[in-house]
């Protein structure tokens, strides 16, 4: 049985709910990645940020990031996954709630995030090409 913790790739950083969207970007361009979690001061997960979220929620309102912050993105509890859920779980979670990024969480921490790119690499064809019809062929 495979798991999340096998799935995922570590070293997921994170991003202070209290850094400015600017920041968040910066970041990402420099671990040239789509998304970033979000964590409060306790480390805990708070939500995901996206390079879309910065321009649909940010730029194209008008809003600055240079001043906006990562925490007034992050809305709702973020859907997450045990780093000991099997392959089944994971994907039930994401085409569920038809999310391409899960964060894995072992004993309330974050420990890592499984993307897109991670299921191609680590799960036979026939399930990610289901995962793609169910997840990214509606949007």
């Amino acid at each position: 049985m495979t798991t999340a913790r096998e799935i995922m790739h570590t070293g997921t950083a994170c991003v202070q709910e209290t850094e400015t969207l600017e920041d968040a970007a910066r970041r990402m361009s420099e671990l040239d990645v789509g998304a970033l979690p979000i964590c409060g001061p306790d480390d805990r997960l708070h939500g995901i940020i996206t390079d879309r979220d910065i321009v649909v929620k940010c730029l194209a309102k008008g809003k600055d990031p240079k001043t906006m912050t990562a925490g007034q993105l992050a809305q709702g509890k973020p859907i997450t996954i045990d780093a000991e859920a099997d392959t089944d779980q994971v994907l039930l979670a994401m085409e569920e709630h038809k999310i391409r990024r899960l964060p894995v969480i072992d004993n309330h921490r974050l420990v890592g995030m499984i993307s897109e790119a991670d299921l191609a690499r680590r799960l036979p064809e026939e399930q990610v090409g289901h995962f793609v019809e169910v997840v990214c062929a509606t949007h």
